[in-house]
């Protein structure tokens, strides 16, 4: 394959915020947020320039290591060639080490910025294979599909390939994300999981994240008992023990509630009726934010939006 051209003008991407899991669906399910980083790539005749705005903008790195760089870097290979030089600008809002998908945003927002910024990008690396190398970066396929296609998502490993399905959320759904102060690292909340579990629990949760399927897209009435897990929220407990707290106290009110991801965000799965009562339960120590549902996924978007 002959070595790439690029594109003089800078391209804009904008990703979503994801949850995975959504209670029962470990692993397999995710919803995209309406919370969003922006990144502007520009191939530059030299070097490599990153400012980085909001989010992390005080510890992350500003050179080769940094998530997005290096998701860039193995997007560029597969598109044939590397560029001279790169200038990035990152204007990031969604919350590092808080289980709303930040790496899957660095990871999609890199390879969606490759592509875009290659002339003749799409013919050489398709949204299929876009998913495929997300999934390899970050290890599981149920955060970046999220945060590729948008809506609300089911993805699974097939012969060693990364698959995913979009659905439509219902549009009643209004999501109440509850941050926390500290982060918890996915590692850390991974490495809490039992290496096996009592086949009871496992077919609860398969009956759950079925029921979860059909509550999201079109029962929202039936979101509190699909959204029970067995599988990996009580045992994560220990590392975010006001997490939680505070789902089982969400959940005995009649809210549907779970652990965003890996945690310690909460969210509640509210309706426009609801929402503003459930933003006020958390407290002092949560900074609750009501979203909307994200409906488009990873986009490139003109400069000046």
């Amino acid at each position: 394959m002959a070595g790439p051209a690029f594109r003089a003008a800078a391209v804009r991407v904008r990703v979503p915020a994801t949850s995975a899991n959504l209670g029962p669906g470990f692993d397999a399910l995710g919803l995209a947020l309406g919370l969003y980083d922006d990144v502007v790539v520009r191939v530059a005749d030299s070097g490599l320039h990153i400012d980085i705005a909001g989010e992390g903008s005080e510890t992350l790195p500003r050179d080769e290591s940094h998530l997005l760089v290096r998701s860039l870097r193995t997007a560029f290979d597969l598109l044939g060639g590397q560029p001279r030089g790169l200038e990035i600008v990152c204007a990031n809002r969604i919350p590092h080490g808080r289980g709303l998908g930040s790496s899957s945003a660095a990871i999609c927002a890199g390879i969606v910025a490759a592509r875009a910024v290659t002339i003749g990008g799409e013919s050489r690396l398709d949204d299929a294979a876009l998913l495929e190398l997300a999934t390899e970066i970050e290890g599981h396929p149920d955060n970046v599909a999220a945060c590729l296609l948008g809506g609300f998502t089911l993805s699974w490993m097939e012969a060693g390939t990364a698959r995913a399905i979009r659905m439509e959320p219902d549009d009643s759904i209004v999501p109440v994300v509850f941050v926390p102060g500290k982060p918890v690292l996915t590692e850390t909340a991974r490495g809490l999981l039992p290496r096996t579990v009592p086949h009871v629990d496992a077919a609860a949760n398969a009956g759950r994240a079925a029921l979860l399927v059909e509550a999201l897209t079109r029962r929202p009435e039936l979101l509190l008992p699909a959204t029970e897990d067995r599988l990996h929220q009580e045992y994560r407990a220990p590392a975010m023990p006001e997490s939680a707290a505070l789902v089982e106290r969400l959940r005995a009110d009649g809210i549907p509630a779970v652990i965003s991801g890996a945690g310690p965000t909460v969210m509640a799965l509210a309706d426009a009726g609801t929402a503003d009562k459930v933003e006020a339960l958390a407290g002092a120590d949560w900074a609750a934010n009501r979203l909307s549902l994200d409906g488009q996924g990873a986009s490139v978007l003109p400069l000046a939006t």
